[in-house]
C-alpha cells in the first residue's frame, strides 16, 4: 500500500463511522478531503483537510494565503481558516458543518430526501467553494472505484470489529 492509498485507507475509517453517527455520506467527506488537501498531503495549518474557514466555534485557527475565484477572476488572498489537532477532529467538524450547519440546512434536507450525492456535492460547492468547477471535481472523485473500495473495506472492517 503506497501513501496515498495508506490515507485514502485511514479517512475512510473516519468517514464510515462519521457516516453511521451523523449520515454525512462518506464518499462526499473523501471527496471534499481529496480535493482539499490534495489526497492529504497539503491540509491548511496543522490538520484542516477540508478548507473550512474559522467561525466562532472554533478554538485553533491559522491564516493562509489562498486563491479564490471573484468576478471570475483568481485572486490571492489572506483567509483566516480553521485549524485542528487531528484529521478525525477536522472530519468530525466537517460532517457537522455538512449535515448541521445553517449555510447547507436546505442542501442536506433535500440529500435527507432523496440520497442524491450529486445533488448534495452540487448544492454543497455552490456555497463551499468559489471555484465553477468543483463540484464537477468532487463529484468526479466521489465516484472513483478507490473511493468505493476503501469505503467498502471500511466498513467490512468496522462489520469485523461490532
Amino acid at each position: 500500500m503506497d501513501d496515498r492509498d495508506a490515507r485514502l485507507h485511514e479517512v475512510a475509517h473516519i468517514a464510515v463511522a462519521l457516516e453511521a453517527q451523523t449520515g454525512c455520506p462518506a464518499a462526499l467527506l473523501i471527496a471534499q478531503w481529496a480535493t482539499e488537501s490534495q489526497w492529504g498531503v497539503k491540509p491548511v495549518g496543522h490538520a484542516n483537510y477540508f478548507g473550512i474557514k474559522m467561525a466562532p466555534r472554533h478554538m485553533m485557527c491559522c491564516t493562509v494565503t489562498t486563491t479564490e475565484v471573484v468576478d471570475g477572476e483568481r485572486v490571492k488572498m489572506d483567509l483566516a481558516f480553521a485549524d485542528y489537532p487531528s484529521l478525525a477532529e477536522s472530519c468530525k467538524d466537517f460532517a457537522w458543518l455538512i449535515t448541521q450547519g445553517s449555510p447547507y440546512r436546505a442542501a442536506w434536507q433535500t440529500y435527507q430526501a432523496g440520497r442524491d450525492l450529486h445533488g448534495l456535492i452540487a448544492a454543497v460547492a455552490k456555497t463551499y467553494a468559489t471555484d465553477p468547477h468543483y463540484a464537477s471535481l468532487v463529484s468526479q472523485i466521489a465516484g472513483q472505484a478507490n473511493v468505493a473500495q476503501a469505503i467498502a473495506a471500511a466498513r467490512q472492517e468496522q462489520t469485523h470489529v461490532a
